[in-house]
């Protein structure tokens, strides 16, 4: 069965599309957090946290003043990079204290006819441990790029990456007691859950992809999972030339 959005995609909106962007200031409220990131870049450049109202009234600004200025029509104005804002979540699951998500990839091997291969890909942790309150990117982006701007990253660099044999073993230990887990969690819901919500992914952009023999495309998916042991999508990318437009925020993101 195809999954609900809410079901594996935290509540977002597009903050180049009017409609979206009025919801959600109206839907913002002080005290929450929310990540805003831009629909076209890699390696969590351009992402920051909104999480107090001086950040809210200043990016709430900046759109209002480029209305404005496209309604003057006195000057051509050069469109704000589209964005789209997230709602955080707050209680991820943590290894050893720490924040981390799992990168997995889709690869779509041939476009004539579709043929789709999964690899579970690995873990990616943060070098200190998680504080939400933390103004620290570091603390709640977990992929490489982000880390190295971590003081601590030389010498914790091989503890920011686990194997998914590791992962699976961990949580075994750890996790599957207290929650009522199966054996190899891992292995068997989490990488199910992952293969069907790339699947849905795909589905929902399969109308943009360029169908011609000798296409093929790799697609980087990001997933977290929270303490509640419910999987989430945090972010998809692909390095390549067949995906036309995002067809879901910050799930297929990159306009190439």
């Amino acid at each position: 069965r195809l999954l609900k959005m809410k079901e594996f995609f935290p509540e977002s909106f597009r903050l180049d599309l009017k409609d979206d962007r009025n919801t959600f200031f109206e839907l913002c409220k002080e005290g929450q957090m929310w990540i805003c990131k831009p629909s076209c870049s890699n390696q969590g450049q351009g992402i920051f946290l909104l999480k107090s109202p001086a950040a809210l009234n200043s990016i709430q600004a900046k759109l209002h003043s480029f209305e404005e200025r496209l309604l003057s029509k006195k000057v051509p104005q050069k469109a704000p990079q589209a964005r789209i804002v997230q709602r955080y979540i707050h209680q991820p699951l943590l290894l050893e204290g720490k924040k981390f998500d799992v990168r997995s990839y889709l690869l779509i091997a041939c476009t004539a006819p579709y043929v789709l291969c999964f690899a579970q890909g690995y873990v990616r942790l943060a070098c200190v441990n998680y504080d939400a309150a933390s103004e620290d990117l570091t603390v709640h982006l977990t992929n490489q790029y982000m880390q190295k701007k971590n003081p601590l990253y030389s010498q914790l660099k091989e503890e920011t990456v686990w194997r998914m044999e590791h992962f699976n073993t961990y949580v075994n230990e750890k996790f599957r007691k207290a929650n009522g887990l199966p054996k190899d969690w891992v292995f068997t819901v989490f990488t199910k859950r992952m293969q069907q919500i790339m699947l849905q992914c795909f589905l929902a952009a399969k109308h943009k992809l360029d169908s011609k023999l000798g296409y093929f495309d790799l697609i980087g998916c990001d997933f977290l999972i929270d303490e509640n042991f419910k999987v989430q999508i945090q972010y998809c990318q692909t390095p390549s030339m067949i995906l036309a437009r995002c067809l879901m925020p910050a799930v297929l993101t990159q306009a190439l």
